[in-house]
């Protein structure tokens, strides 16, 4: 049985792949929507279910997450999957992702949204 550490170490490898094979051009249109999903989910600062639920809160981290990214890898072909595979491994440096500004838009974005929420109740 795979413990949870270690499926969350297997999800932390395959976002940055299923990032690369949304920017791929050979992935077909729905693996791409459904990688853009995966990939926006996981960079986002706001959760589905906030973490201080007590047990719900990690629901989407434990469980929705890892199924949106086993869905995603089914919908795209093994030898695209396999090719940028490789090339995620150039992203990494030490554990960390050397091109960490990739979050920056996804941050502005939910900025934007929170702003526009925040003058939708005071005005």
């Amino acid at each position: 049985m795979v413990s949870l550490k270690e499926r969350a170490r297997k999800l932390k490898s395959d976002i940055p792949v299923v990032f690369l094979s949304l920017k791929d051009g050979d992935t077909p249109l729905g693996a791409k929507i459904m990688a853009a999903i995966v990939v926006v989910y996981a960079l986002s600062p706001i959760d589905l279910i906030p973490d201080m639920i007590p047990v719900l809160g990690y629901f989407d981290d434990v469980i929705l997450l890892p199924v949106l990214v086993a869905v995603t890898i089914k919908m795209i072909p093994k030898e695209i999957w396999e090719k940028n595979k490789l090339a995620a491994k150039d992203l990494w440096k030490d554990g960390k992702p050397k091109q960490w500004y990739y979050a920056i838009p996804i941050a502005l974005i939910w900025l934007l949204i929170l702003w526009w929420i925040i003058d939708k109740i005071l005005w």
